[in-house]
């Protein structure tokens, strides 16, 4: 593949890029690239909206190549000049506000500068010519041409497209040294994070300095073109609460107290009476997990050592439990739609395949229109969040026990179902569905789990029974004569003795000349569900069809 600066031709640019010349001419000439956008409004913390420009289809999918082409540039270029990347700590993977804080931590003083109208200055001409004229580039004028155009939205980068962040980071990083040049000369550190400028200095003459010091970073940001937005001007003191991207930096990274304060309550007035405001606006959930994740991800920065100890809910700190609260609201109690918990991920993606071959028969379950399959369950995805606040592990059976601790108070776990059902104005409407291998004569995940629940005899009568609250408990059925049936003895011998790469499948064996295992033949079964019978699923999606309609009839 020719590198960037070798592009010639819209037939390299297509290459390049790895889509049909064709579609990066329809695209350019044909629909035209601004007909791909949406436009939607996000709120500020200041309570006014920011508008979002995002593109869709392939203009997007085109922008995410173009935009991982340029990142390699970039990073190549920080490599080949040996030069610190350290000042830009916007949209790049492993930066972070936190990042970009920790640099100002525990100085003297604290300069806080913002630039108006940031993403505005970013128009056409200024894109194509810095690929036209920039020494790392150099593009023939076709080639910066298509790419403003690919890039721009009314004549502008618009703040929601892919390629937006990296742009505006390659332009940036001209002024970027020069401003550190400035820094230096004044013994002052200097990051920025998009278009929020810090400068941080512990130098005890700086206060005699900062006008001239002022007056330079002034000069040299309006010779770029762009300008100070002088409301947002802020020197900040030791004496007094400094802030860095929303961030408090005196003496270790923390959120502002009020923040935590105001999101308490915000989530207090949600499970109570289902609705809450931000800066006079009603509030969303999204925003909620928005703002109680935000604190997490800061304890977390703050405490990753002590945190890595903690396996026990009692452990988690008040912040911590507030975000067990809400996680278990969203996912166990208020979820939206009926969901369902496998002992391990593969389960999930037989499940699914089993329904789009069946979905005319499960509408209740399923449903497709043109060629997508939209469905009316969810499958819990595990994640290292949920692992720590709910003991919900990242593979085996063992996460049951935990999320029905939280139903049951068991192993001094919260009663939080309890709590939800007394004092939230939501009534939990579906059900949560846990999903077991039908294995209860050996000593497996089934048999712990009843004997967990001290109930052996839950499923003597039926395949599926209810255990409390919206919580319920499924088997797949037994098969073959067989007294013990995993989920893949529902397959057929044709399936299970499909051979891949001159492999056969092995639910033990793995990575070895001789077997695939269950990671790989998931995969088969995702790709051919339309061909593979699965009649011995039927069962356990009646049953299911049967838990979802009596949840909603109770």
């Amino acid at each position: 593949m020719k590198k960037l600066k070798e592009l010639q031709t819209r037939e390299d640019l297509a290459l390049y890029l790895a889509i049909p010349l064709q579609k990066l001419t329809y695209i350019l000439y044909k629909s035209k690239p601004d007909s791909y956008y949406d436009t939607f409004e996000i709120p500020k913390k200041n309570g006014e909206s920011r508008q979002i420009h995002a593109p869709s289809g392939d203009l997007k999918q085109l922008q995410r190549k173009l935009a991982q082409r340029l990142w390699d540039v970039y990073r190549e270029f920080i490599e080949e000049n040996e030069i610190q990347d350290n000042i830009s700590h916007a949209f790049q993977k492993g930066k972070s506000i936190i990042t970009n804080a920790n640099i100002h931590r525990n100085k003297r003083y604290v300069l806080n500068l913002d630039l108006k109208d940031f993403f505005d200055h970013f128009h056409f001409g200024r894109v194509r010519g810095f690929f036209m004229k920039n020494k790392n580039f150099e593009l023939p004028v076709e080639i910066a041409t298509m790419i403003a155009q690919l890039t721009c939205y009314e004549g502008k980068l618009p703040q929601g497209a892919p390629t937006s962040p990296i742009i505006t980071n390659l332009v940036c990083n001209i002024l970027d040294m020069r401003l550190l040049k400035i820094a230096k000369k004044y013994r002052v550190v200097y990051t920025r994070y998009a278009d929020d400028m810090t400068f941080s200095t512990n130098d005890k003459k700086f206060l005699e300095n900062q006008e001239n010091f002022m007056k330079s970073i002034k000069k040299e940001i309006e010779s770029f073109g762009f300008e100070i937005n002088d409301k947002k001007t802020r020197l900040l003191f030791c004496d007094s609460r400094q802030e860095v991207t929303g961030l408090v930096v005196n003496k270790k990274i923390s959120v502002n107290r009020e923040y935590c304060k105001r999101t308490r309550a915000m989530a207090d007035a949600f499970y109570r009476r289902g609705i809450f405001e931000i800066c006079g606006e009603e509030g969303s959930v999204n925003q909620l997990e928005g703002r109680i994740s935000f604190i997490n991800q800061i304890d977390c920065y703050n405490n990753k050592n002590d945190r890595e100890q903690k396996h026990t809910f009692w452990t988690l700190n008040a912040r911590e439990r507030q975000y067990q609260k809400f996680l278990f609201f969203k996912y166990f109690y208020a979820n939206t739609k009926p969901l369902i918990v496998t002992e391990g991920k593969t389960d999930i993606v037989y499940l699914r395949a089993a329904l789009k071959k069946y979905y005319k028969e499960y509408p209740e379950l399923i449903k497709k229109q043109d060629d997508n399959f939209e469905f009316q369950v969810t499958f819990l995805r595990r994640s290292s969040r949920l692992k720590y606040f709910l003991g919900i592990q990242k593979d085996g059976a063992d996460t049951m026990k935990n999320i029905y601790n939280f139903y049951s108070g068991k192993n001094n776990a919260p009663k939080l179902y309890s709590w939800f059902a007394q004092n939230s104005c939501k009534k939990s409407q579906n059900p949560v569905i846990f999903i077991f291998d039908n294995e209860q004569v050996s000593d497996r995940p089934l048999k712990k789990f009843l004997n967990h629940l001290n109930n052996k005899g839950l499923l003597e009568s039926s395949n599926y029974n209810h255990i409390q609250d919206n919580l319920y408990i499924l088997t797949n059925p037994l098969v073959n004569g067989k007294k013990e049936c995993e989920i893949e003895d529902l397959f057929d011998d044709v399936v299970l003795s499909h051979t891949i790469d001159g492999k056969i499948f092995s639910r033990k064996e793995t990575d070895n000349e001789k077997y695939y295992g269950k990671a790989i033949f998931s995969q088969y079964v995702e790709r051919q569900y339309d061909s593979i019978d699965f009649s011995n699923f039927k069962p356990m999606l009646e049953d299911i069809k049967s838990i979802v309609g009596s949840k909603k009839q109770g």
